[in-house]
Formats: C-alpha cells, structure tokens, sequence
C-alpha cells in the first residue's frame, strides 16, 4: 500500500511539474500582444505605451500585432483560440462585451474564452465635426442634426468601434436616426472629416486631442463627468444636456483560457506597475486620459467589468436593433 501511494504521489508530481516549470521560467521569448484594431487608433495607442513598460520589467519584448476586422472580434478570436502558454495576449476595448450582443455569430465567449489579466484605462470620448459644420455647440448640434437627419452623416470606424457605440448612444438620447458612414478603422474616418466629406463623429480623446488642440476640427463635448485638465474649454455632455451619455472607453488585457495562474497573475502585477511608470503616465495625461489605480489592473477587476457592461449595453444595442453576423 505504502508503495503505490508512494507511486500515485510521484505520478502527481511529474504530471504538474511541467507546468510549473514553464510557468517560473515564463517569458523565454518576446510576447505578441494583439490589438483587434487598425495601427494608429486610440486603442493601438494605449496598447504601444503599456505594451513598452511591460516588456521592460517582464525582461522581454511585448510585440504589438494589429489583427483588424469585424469589430475586434477577428484579432479577439485568434488570441481565443491561441495556445495558453503566455505568448498571445489581446488588448481591447469595451467591444469585448458589446460584441457579445452585437454580433450573433462569435467564434469566442467574451465571459468563458480568455483569462482576464487586468483593466488598463477608461479613455473619455468626445463629440466632434468638421470645421465648417454650422452649429456652434452641442445644444446647437442636437437641434440641427434633428432638424436635417436625412442630410447630416455620421463617421465611425465600424460596427463595434467605440465611434460607432457612441454614435448608437448619441442617436438614442436624441431619438433620431442619422445616415452612418462605416469606414476600416480611425484613421480613414478621421482623414475624412477633417477632409469635409463627413459631418461629424464621435471618438476618444487619445485620438482627438490634438486635433481639438490644434483646432483642424470642431467640438462640441466630452462624454466625461467633468472637464478635463488638457480640454478645458470643452464642456461635458451633462453641461450640453446628454447628462446620460457620461461613459468612457475602457481598455483590458486578456490571455486565453487556460493560460496558467502564475503566469497570469505575473502579468497582472507587470500591467500594475506599467500604469506607475511615469512616461505611460504623463503620455497618458497627454491624451487626455489616466491609468487605472492598481485595484482595477487585476484579474477580477476586468471580470466584474466585462459581466457589468454585457449587461448595461444588451438592452440598448437590442433596441437599436443594430446586429452584425
């Protein structure tokens, strides 16, 4: 008897030793952090700065990957289905609980596919329009969108984009539908109206600060609840009369499901101290948006995060009836 609990222990052993092995030894190698969005955009942003702090206390380069398309699902489903070694990490935005509505057909489980490592900042968003657009501030806005919604045209960066889940929530506090104009990312989007060829668009500050800074557009208001220190002239939607469209655009880092415990919670504590280093902040700062206090960059954090916005963001995506296959 004493020998073959003697076996079963040593056969124990051996069957978790590998993986504690390569959880201690973890990172060999540089780590791929994927962006599910186009270079260049807010999110590809905030992924390069906490991307470069990581690498440098992990001991190893976090590589940026930009795998594009559908909303983020795309580059979301390819971490899902990527091997749990530590290897593949996604950074993405709140389309990874809107898309758990949004999209009907998903190859991945915003609440059962990854392994949640830590929230990274919630950037505000802001209500800008080319800068010949007629209306003078937000109240003025609203009034004319209302007045001329089949000729007024709306930007955004496609179904699932923060652009396009503010302009859903924009349309639905002033109960009227706009003519929508999707494009393949920021980018494009933004190119166009400063260009004149759409109206006006919502995004987030750490892509539109500058261009508010430097006046190439018009705008109107920042979804945040009070102004913020780099916009100070910009009133918020409350002051404008959209006190319900205070929200922001969080950010989280995610490994696939099963990706060990030691190796998830080394990440976890390398995204906390990422968000301390100074230039991630002051960076952040510049972009009008902060990190998230060391509470928040946690693995339960981000859970508790994705369940609650699943829930707030169902009902309103359903009454828009908006849906992507």
């Amino acid at each position: 008897m004493k020998k073959l609990v003697a076996s079963l222990m040593l056969a124990a052993a051996c069957s978790v030793a590998p993986l504690t092995a390569s959880a201690q030894n973890w990172p060999e190698r540089p780590i791929t952090m994927i962006v599910p969005f186009s270079a260049g955009g807010p999110t590809d942003t905030v992924a390069r700065l906490v991307a470069e702090a990581m690498g440098r206390d992990l001991g190893q380069q976090v590589i940026v990957e930009n795998v594009g398309g559908a909303g983020g699902t795309v580059g979301a489903g390819r971490v899902a289905a990527a091997e749990a070694d530590g290897y593949t990490l996604l950074l993405h935005h709140i389309g990874m609980a809107t898309s758990a509505t949004l999209y009907r057909k998903l190859s991945y489980d915003p609440l059962g596919s990854f392994e949640y490592v830590g929230l990274v900042t919630e950037v505000p968003m802001t209500i800008i329009a080319k800068p010949d657009f007629p209306a003078e501030d937000l109240q003025g806005l609203i009034a004319y969108v209302k007045e001329n919604a089949d000729d007024v045209t709306y930007a955004n960066a496609g179904i699932g984009a923060a652009s396009h889940l503010c302009g859903m929530l924009f349309m639905s506090e002033i109960d009227t539908q706009l003519t929508t104009v999707p494009y393949q990312g920021t980018g494009p989007a933004m190119t166009d109206l400063l260009g004149g060829q759409v109206d006006f668009m919502c995004d987030q500050t750490t892509n539109t600060t500058s261009q508010i800074q430097a006046g190439a557009v018009k705008a109107y208001a920042v979804t945040s609840a009070e102004r913020l220190d780099q916009l100070p002239d910009l009133p918020t939607t409350a002051e404008g009369g959209l006190g319900s469209m205070q929200f922001g655009i969080w950010h989280g880092i995610y490994a696939p499901k099963g990706t060990d415990a030691a190796i998830v919670d080394r990440l976890s504590q390398s995204l906390q101290l990422a968000l301390k280093d100074q230039n991630v902040i002051d960076r952040f700062a510049s972009l009008a948006t902060t990190a998230e206090p060391q509470e928040n960059a946690t693995p339960a954090a981000l859970k508790a995060k994705v369940e609650s916005e699943i829930a707030r963001w169902k009902p309103l995506i359903e009454a828009a009836g908006v849906y992507a296959d």
